[in-house]
């Protein structure tokens, strides 16, 4: 069976329009010369041929924005398959087929459906088929063809900004360039002169002028001042059509600011000022202000003024406002009017910020004469210096002059002046000063250590003028005495090893003096006379105030000797010398091989040095039942009910009221002898251990002016240190009992032991005003009725 496939013929019909406007098509042929001829073997031995033939296309323009009554015929679809009795249809596929194309299936005819434009859309591309409505199968190729959109003039030009903003230098020349305003426009720049644009100026003229091809505005005057007008409104306008008739058009604004050069030099409104100031007007008083003019602005505008001569130039001074742009005169010494009443200056202004091309307009300065008087006015008395230091020893004696301070009246009629400390300076009261010639005394002791450095005001006030009074600082500086002696600088914990070897050194001490001598501290250490060949420890004095605490022999041992105790006296080298005695306390303690302390506590040493768990679990379990002892004990002792003091008044037995009395104090002389406490030598030897070998022990001698004076209290607490420290103790638990009552009571002794040598009844009535806690005694003594019994 032979199949040949016919080409589609496609017509394209033109309007009258599209006969007017159209260019000529451009034609691309494909032909191909030759035939192909393919033949296929089948089983029936039939052989299937196939043509391929050239075919032809063009493009074709439609107008846009089409406005005519009926719709704008684009063409015509055909093939010679088409026996026009309707078997055929035409169908329509691509760009805008069916909404914007629409085609007679019929007869093959295309219309524009609706007004197309350029601007949204310029190329069509579309596709054409034909199908048998019988068969539905497709009796031609699909075919392609192009629309292509033709322009007209149906968009002015548009600039890129509504308003544009421009600024430019004041006396600029002519043709400077100010700025470049830019159009666009939407038709086809390739079509025609629909998108040629020309620029022209409608406002702004004659300062400014356009380029109608770039569209850069430029000067057109001359030397434009800023001061005579700075804003400028200049319209332009963008044409199509090359600026011909009919052409559209679109405008912009551009607001230009002329910016300001510094063209103008400053200039005073007068030639001269007045001014006055008090004499009284510290430095640095304004006194007035002055401006020179500048019709510049910013810095262009900025002014600093001097003043160039006059016989005030060294008295006053002139600085400037930055934010003003004035002169603000002020006093820069004291004025005395007694000396001179009237100043004259000639003060300058000179721009800062010079522009070298306006130089021929100048000179940029200015100069006007400034008089200023000088007030007369009771002023307050004037010291001699703005301020006193004075040195004054330590140990200066009560009433001893230490200084002077001298002021007097800076007015003609030098009237008389008195002086007084400021008291808010010195609440002690420790100075105070003579009102007649201003002479400084001692009134209280001095400590440096305590206040280094005192610091009062002193006022002279005139005697015929209170309110005229002046102040004036005087610092006075306390120079050290050597009143106290050198102590440790703090509390040395020291221990030495077992193992340790002879010329070891355990401890490096230093002192602190709170004294500050002008060379420097300096101390020596050294041991006491007593222990000065000491057969365990020797002190080496470093010469830095540092001193090293060195051993004496091989090996020590906890279990003879657990704490040496070494008493070190440390020298200054100010005058008069001081020295105190600190003692060291050396604790014995265990140390591994590099010399690291391991134990310190004696009692380690009688732990066993292996316990079976069996062992400690019966230790561990008697202290249970020993504490649970201890806690019933304590719980039964409270539950038991006192009994009363007296179980009845009708028992005429005697009677023993406890009260637990310690005695009367120190005034108690039958109580205790107190005398033995204050008596160091007076108490018990200490005796030696019997359950080991005693070492050589040496034992403390202290000579009397060491105990001299002390405190009673702290005796009992070195007692007490001693006990504690002392190897002699035995190993079984002791009690020392130390008890210090204090000073006596202002109540007296409440002992009943003493009322029988009274003669006579005492009334105890005062102790039913002591309270409840009194309430006992007040009703066992304070009634008739209990004297009676």
């Amino acid at each position: 069976m032979m199949t040949t496939y016919s080409f589609l013929t496609v017509l394209l019909w033109s309007s009258m329009f599209h006969a007017i406007h159209m260019m000529p098509s451009q034609k691309r042929t494909n032909k191909h010369s030759h035939s192909e001829r393919i033949t296929l073997s089948e089983n029936e031995g039939k052989t299937l041929h196939r043509t391929k033939r050239g075919w032809m296309w063009n493009q074709f323009f439609l107008l846009e924005e089409y406005t005519g009554p009926d719709t704008q015929y684009v063409g015509k679809l055909h093939t010679d398959q088409d026996k026009g009795d309707g078997n055929l249809k035409y169908i329509l596929t691509g760009d805008g087929a069916g909404s914007l194309f629409i085609i007679d299936e019929n007869t093959g005819d295309i219309h524009a459906a609706k007004k197309l434009d350029r601007e949204e859309k310029s190329l069509y591309v579309l596709r054409a088929k034909a199908i048998d409505r019988k068969t539905g199968r497709q009796v031609e190729p699909e075919s392609e063809f192009i629309i292509k959109i033709h322009d007209i003039n149906d968009n002015e030009p548009k600039f890129t900004k509504d308003m544009y903003t421009a600024s430019i230098p004041e006396m600029s020349g002519v043709g400077t360039s100010v700025i470049q305003v830019t159009a666009t426009d939407a038709d086809d720049a390739n079509y025609g002169n629909s998108a040629k644009v020309v620029y022209s100026i409608l406002q702004g003229q004659p300062y400014f002028s356009v380029d109608p091809e770039t569209g850069i505005i430029k000067t057109a005057l001359p030397d434009m001042s800023r001061e005579n007008r700075e804003q400028y409104q200049v319209v332009i306008q963008a044409k199509d059509m090359g600026g011909q008739m009919g052409g559209l058009s679109g405008t912009t604004t551009v607001n230009i600011t002329l910016t300001d050069v510094n063209d103008n030099p400053p200039r005073f409104p007068q030639s001269t000022y007045q001014f006055s100031s008090p004499e009284s007007a510290p430095p640095g008083t304004p006194l007035g202000r002055i401006k020179a003019n500048d019709p510049d602005v910013g810095e262009n505008a900025e002014t600093e003024y001097s003043i160039s001569n006059g016989d005030g130039s060294d008295m006053f001074d002139i600085v400037t406002d930055k934010d003003t742009q004035e002169g603000i005169i002020t006093v820069k010494k004291h004025l005395d009017f007694e000396n001179k009443m009237l100043y004259t200056l000639r003060v300058e202004a000179t721009n800062t910020h010079l522009d070298p091309r306006f130089l021929q307009l100048g000179p940029f300065k200015d100069m006007a004469v400034v008089k200023i008087s000088v007030e007369d006015i009771d002023e307050p008395p004037v010291f001699s210096r703005p301020w006193y230091l004075i040195d004054v020893d330590e140990d200066a004696k009560e009433g001893s002059i230490i200084g002077q301070v001298v002021a007097q009246d800076p007015d003609i009629t030098k009237n008389a002046i008195k002086y007084s400390v400021d008291r808010h300076t010195d609440l002690d009261r420790i100075f105070n000063i003579y009102s007649e010639n201003g002479s400084l005394f001692i009134s209280k002791p001095l400590d440096r250590e305590e206040t280094p450095w005192h610091n009062i005001t002193v006022i002279a006030t005139e005697i015929n003028n209170p309110k005229q009074s002046s102040q004036i600082p005087v610092f006075i500086r306390i120079l050290d005495i050597n009143d106290h002696a050198p102590e440790f600088d703090k509390y040395y914990e020291t221990f030495v090893c077992e193992n340790a070897k002879a010329g070891q050194l355990i401890q490096t001490v230093s002192a602190i003096d709170k004294d500050d001598p002008p060379r420097g501290h300096k101390f020596f250490f050294e041991l006491v006379p007593e222990f000065a060949v000491h057969p365990n420890f020797s002190i080496v004095d470093n010469k830095d105030n540092t001193a090293g605490i060195m051993t004496r022999r091989n090996g020590y041992s906890r279990s003879k000797m657990s704490t040496y105790l070494l008493p070190i006296i440390i020298f200054d080298n100010d005058y008069p010398i001081q020295s105190s005695t600190g003692t060291l306390t050396i604790r014995v303690c265990a140390c591994d091989s590099r010399g690291n302390m391991q134990s310190c506590s004696a009692e380690a040493l009688l732990l066993p040095a292996g316990l079976s768990t069996g062992a400690l679990v019966a230790i561990l379990l008697c202290v249970i039942i020993l504490l649970v002892l201890v806690v019933l004990f304590m719980a039964l002792k409270r539950q038991r009910k006192k009994e009363p003091l007296i179980i009845s008044k009708d028992d005429v037995r005697d009677n023993i009221v406890t009260y637990n009395d310690e005695g009367g104090g120190e005034e108690d002389t039958q109580a205790f002898d107190i005398g033995t406490l204050r008596n160091p030598e007076a108490r018990e030897e200490s005796k030696m251990r019997r359950d080991v070998i005693p070492e050589t022990i040496f034992q403390i001698r202290r000579t009397a002016p060491l105990w001299e004076n002390i405190d009673v209290q702290d005796f009992i607490h070195r007692r007490l240190k001693e006990n504690d420290l002392d190897p002699a103790a035995p190993p079984y638990d002791s009690l020392a009992t130390y008890a210090y009552e204090g000073n006596d009571s202002i109540a007296n002794s409440l002992s009943s032991l003493e009322s029988l040598t009274t003669e006579g009844n005492q009334d105890y009535d005062y102790l039913s005003d002591w309270g409840p806690r009194f309430k006992k005694l007040a009703d066992m003594y304070g009634g008739e009725d209990s004297d009676r019994d």
